[in-house]
């Protein structure tokens, strides 16, 4: 193991240590070092850092090149401390204008279209109805893709009605409420696993019928063929995704609000904790415009403008 190996074993573990998953560090660290190590360098340099974060085959100053460079900086920053000719790479090597994908959102009845769709494309019915509770489960809970598949048995307390979701992105862990009807097409899934599928091999919740965890891949595999069989979103600017289920649930809990009468301000950082996010400013990136939103809003100012005016 070369110097720069052992350093970068040490940052690794001291930020997991903190509570910092490191899961793309992990990968992508390794090949930064091997990188210094193959061009004899002791320790970090800017043009080194850029030079290995354009190594990449995606398109120049992409979100790949980026985070490669954000690797290399925390690990500089590190390094500091034991080579202070380190060199931090500044922050606006890679300059990078994301643009922000509008998200589909799905109405009820897309909802159900897709996973009446996802029972007729799938040859076998506990396979149907394994994609079919995913996806309704995803649109009623909000639950992003990846919490969904991590569930357990465990996880879910049938008495209280509630999901329970560890160690989630930003390493909090929350309760889910579910609603009545979402815990009866639960227990329903749960009845025909117990009858179709073999013993859950790692506990997880949604397992194929060889009882592996349910992949990311398989899901979003399937959905897509059932978006595209259905036609749901056929004539949409962009086409439709999986994560989108999320979008679209935060938007029916506004209009909720909104038709309830409530303070929609006061109420978005239930929103947040029920989405988990850190903060509501995570949570705007989901409030994105429709036209029942709109006119939600419209309605409001012309009131509030009689008011001042009265």
């Amino acid at each position: 193991m070369t110097s720069l190996q052992q350093n970068a074993h040490d940052y690794l573990a001291l930020r997991q240590g903190l509570g910092h998953k490191m899961a793309h560090a992990a990968r992508e660290l390794p090949r930064f070092v091997a990188y210094l190590d193959a061009k004899h360098l002791p320790t970090v340099t800017t043009a080194a850092a850029w030079a290995w974060a354009q190594s990449t085959l995606h398109q120049p100053a992409s979100g790949a090149q980026r985070q490669r460079l954000s690797i290399a900086r925390g690990f500089a920053r590190f390094m500091v401390g034991v080579d202070p000719t380190t060199e931090i790479p500044p922050t606006d090597l890679l300059v990078h204008h994301r643009e922000r994908r509008t998200p589909f959102i799905y109405s009820r009845h897309d909802i159900q279209v897709l996973m009446s769709t996802v029972r007729q494309i799938c040859p076998e019915s506990y396979q149907a109805l394994l994609h079919a509770t995913v996806i309704g489960l995803l649109a009623v809970t909000g639950l992003r893709v990846g919490e969904a598949l991590r569930l357990a048995d465990a996880h879910v307390d049938w008495a209280r009605g509630l999901l329970v979701i560890f160690a989630t992105k930003f390493g909090k862990s929350r309760a889910v409420v579910l609603d009545a009807s979402t815990i009866t097409a639960l227990a329903r899934y749960v009845e025909a696993r117990r009858q179709h599928a073999m013993a859950s091999k790692t506990g997880h919740f949604f397992v194929t019928e060889q009882g592996n965890a349910l992949a990311y891949a398989q899901v979003g595999r399937l959905f897509r063929k059932a978006v595209q069989t259905s036609g749901v979103g056929a004539t949409a600017p962009t086409p439709p995704h999986l994560h989108d289920l999320r979008h679209a649930f935060a938007i029916r809990t506004l209009i909720a609000w909104h038709r309830q009468g409530v303070d929609v301000e006061a109420w978005l950082p239930r929103l947040s904790t029920y989405l988990g996010h850190s903060t509501p400013r995570e949570t705007y990136w989901y409030l994105t415009a429709v036209p029942e939103l709109l006119d939600m809003a419209a309605h409001k100012v012309e009131s509030w403008q009689k008011k001042v005016t009265s």
